[in-house]
This record gives C-alpha cells, structure tokens and sequence, in this order.
C-alpha cells in the first residue's frame, strides 16, 4: 500500500467511526472521482449501518436525471461549479435518505480545461439538515493525483461536518 492509499484510507475510517458513532447516515454524489470516494468508505468494516450509497453523475443528464441538478444550473454555471457541486450534494441527500451527502465536481485533466475553468478545479460540498458548504480546488498534478486530492478533500469535508468544524 503506498503513502496516498494508506492516508486515504485512514481517514475515510475516521469519517466512517464518526459517522457511526453518531448514527449519521451518509451518501454521495460523485463526478470527477468517479465513485473513489465510496470506493475509500466502502473499505470501513461496518459501515453498511451509516454508509447508505453513492451516485456517480459524470454525465450533465445523469446530473439532471439521477440527482434532480436543474438543467439552467448547468447551463448558466456549468458542470464545475459550487451551486452544482450544492445541487448534486442535495440531490443525494433527498434521493437516499441521508442526514449528509458529500459531491465532487472538477476537471481531473489532461483535457476540458478552460482559462476560466483550468484543470485540476474541483469543488466539493457537503449538505445536511444543519447547513450547506462547497469548498474549491485548484490541484496541479496528473488525472490520478487530482482525483485523489479531490476525494481525500472530500473526506476531510466530511469529517469537519461530522466534527462540526470547518475544513
């Protein structure tokens, strides 16, 4: 195991002890990470009992149709942006039930960047009952280093909204 799994690991099995501990239910809404981010909490044994599941959206009609993402939200501030990383986070929440839904939304790269948009945006949110945050990235490494950045910030979001702390 190398150093990122091994610290991706350790910290999704904090977010997961939290979340047990509290009997806070949690779900996701992935794109760029493409289900890492539950693939990382999945490996928690125990986990079934807080860990309700995951969406992975890549596509701006999956967003639409699997995580109810208006369509002039797309279209006004496109797929990599905080209100749709918020909408995706609150479409998952109300479609599995949960007290709080994390989602990422970037350009892992090597393409799809733009001036305005470059590679390696991201941006993560977290939606409960308590409030909502979205978070953005700017990483500069490859395709996998910034889908692993992305998630491991998810995660770290995660935890703060379990801690109700900041991140």
């Amino acid at each position: 195991m190398d150093e990122w799994e091994s610290a991706a690991y350790s910290l999704a099995g904090q977010v997961a002890g939290l979340a047990m501990e509290r009997g806070i239910t949690l779900a996701t809404a992935e794109s760029c990470t493409a289900g890492l981010v539950s693939h990382l909490l999945g490996r928690t044994p125990g986990i079934s009992a807080v860990f309700l599941g995951g969406i992975i959206a890549y596509a701006n009609e999956a967003k639409r149709t699997l995580l109810d993402v208006p369509a002039e939200l797309l279209d006004r501030h496109g797929a990599v942006s905080e209100p749709v990383a918020l909408a995706m986070a609150r479409g998952a929440r109300i479609r599995l039930n949960a007290d709080l839904a994390v989602s990422t939304t970037g350009i892992a790269g090597p393409g799809g960047g733009s001036p305005e948009k470059p590679v390696g945006l991201v941006y993560v949110a977290v939606v409960s009952s308590q409030g909502e945050r979205c978070n953005h990235f700017q990483f500069e490494g490859d395709r996998q280093e910034n889908i692993h950045a992305a998630a491991i910030s998810a995660l770290t979001l995660l935890r703060a909204a379990l801690m109700g702390t900041t991140a």
